[in-house]
């Protein structure tokens, strides 16, 4: 019996020491336990479908050029999120072409702690470039006609899309159907920086082939056909870079330049569209495309890369207004391989 017991006793506290041995390894993390969560981690921030971003698209303010680079913008993310299996959330804004009402804009979105600002046209650039200072969010714009005269470059997190304008090649167009022109307008924003540098080029380039030009200038829609019916009967053409202003005038501009018999040369095709003469400019919805390339490369962990320049190289014409001018324009095909005829929107 004495020796039935000693066996229990034996087999118990045998029992409890392996059970006490269980329990003081159990709170701690085994070395190998640590090596497979650490694997797991990177395996989860290398795997884009294990990630979500959320992206805040910035617009000036509405016309059809911002518009056309905002949803295309808007398309290619959700088009590569759902190619790459991550998931995306955006959120659009219009600054309606206010500073005050762009930087609350720029506040709201840095505290809310977004993954990326993505701003459209110049100003609201800037705002956001401002409201983000001091952060690590990646702001990634879209058509800045000159980035470096706007203190967009040189800064780690910012980078984006320009559409810089060949001015002197939509000139050179005037010429090639106007070869006789003796007067040109030059109708822009005084507020834009954007307009800034191609209305300086374009007067070198009148300057220097003996051509006057009458500048008129304005902030507002009235403003803007104001200046523009102050041109009638003194200018045979109108100059007009990718200016914010006049676009959102430019289906009243292109009526009254019109029916004066005044071609108007202008930065983009939404112009044309709207009733301009011509352009040589850059496609906006491929500009937005390349917009939303460069911002999912860095989202998904790539460097930061200088701007990049749209290329241009395409003449688009209004059909439209080319009748009603009576210009014949067949020698455009001789400047570039492609050119573009449009009729206006309604």
């Amino acid at each position: 019996m004495k020796k039935l017991i000693s066996l229990i006793l034996s087999l118990s506290l045998i029992a409890a020491l392996f059970a006490g041995c269980s329990s003081s390894q159990s709170p701690e993390t085994t070395p190998a336990a640590a090596d497979s969560t650490q694997a797991a981690e990177e395996t989860q921030a290398a795997d884009p479908a294990a990630q979500s971003f959320t992206v805040a698209v910035v617009q000036q303010m509405d016309h059809s050029s911002l518009d056309e680079i905002r949803n295309a913008i808007v398309a290619q993310l959700n088009a590569l999120a759902a190619e790459n299996g991550f998931a995306i959330t955006i959120e659009e804004y219009n600054g309606q072409n206010d500073s005050s009402v762009l930087n609350q804009i720029g506040a709201q979105v840095v505290s809310d702690g977004v993954d990326m600002i993505i701003p459209i046209a110049t100003t609201a650039a800037q705002c956001m470039v401002t409201a983000a200072d001091g952060t690590d969010i990646p702001i990634v714009y879209a058509a800045i006609s000159d980035p470096e005269s706007v203190g967009l470059t040189g800064i780690p997190t910012v980078t984006g899309t320009s559409d810089a304008l060949n001015t002197p090649f939509i000139l050179d167009m005037m010429l090639a159907v106007q070869p006789d022109v003796k007067t040109v307008g030059l109708l822009y924003s005084n507020s834009e920086a954007n307009s800034a540098t191609p209305i300086a080029e374009a007067k070198a380039y009148l300057e220097e082939k003996g051509i006057a030009y009458l500048e008129k200038t304005g902030n507002t829609t009235d403003e803007i056909v104001t200046a523009a019916s102050s041109l009638v009967g003194r200018v045979e053409a109108v100059f007009t870079p990718t200016d914010n202003a006049v676009m959102g005038a430019e289906g009243a501009v292109a009526e009254i330049l019109r029916d004066a018999g005044i071609a108007h040369y202008t930065g983009a095709d939404s112009f044309v569209l709207s009733g301009a003469f011509a352009t040589c400019g850059v496609n906006y919805t491929e500009l937005g495309t390349k917009t939303a390339d460069m911002a999912v490369n860095i989202l998904l962990g790539g460097e930061i890369p200088e701007f990049h320049v749209m290329d241009g190289g395409i003449i688009t014409v209004n059909t439209d207004t080319a009748e009603a001018l009576g210009i014949v324009y067949n020698g455009f095909t001789n400047m570039v391989d492609t050119v573009v005829e449009v009729a206006s929107e309604e």
